[in-house]
């Protein structure tokens, strides 16, 4: 793993995570926050797109969508489990 490739996973959790926050609301995670549910939604959703045979291409665009949808996701997820 290069530093190029932690940058890049950085940027596009970021993006995602940014994304995701602002569409979900009732949870506010902050930037750092917001980078971190970035990069693990980056997981869910490739996993998830995955396990459905979903390809949406590649690239650095497709990246940001795929984490955006986990990210999403994993907002929603967060938000159930605090009104436990």
């Amino acid at each position: 793993m290069t530093i190029e490739q932690v940058v890049l996973w950085i940027i596009i959790g970021g993006i995602a995570g940014l994304l995701a926050d602002a569409l979900v609301k009732g949870i506010r995670v902050g930037l750092v926050g917001a980078i971190l549910i970035g990069i693990l939604g980056a997981f869910i959703g490739g996993w998830l797109f995955g396990m459905l045979n979903i390809s949406i291409g590649t690239g650095f665009i497709s990246d940001v969508i795929t984490a955006f949808v986990g990210a999403v996701l994993l907002l929603l997820l967060m938000r159930v489990l605090r009104r436990l």
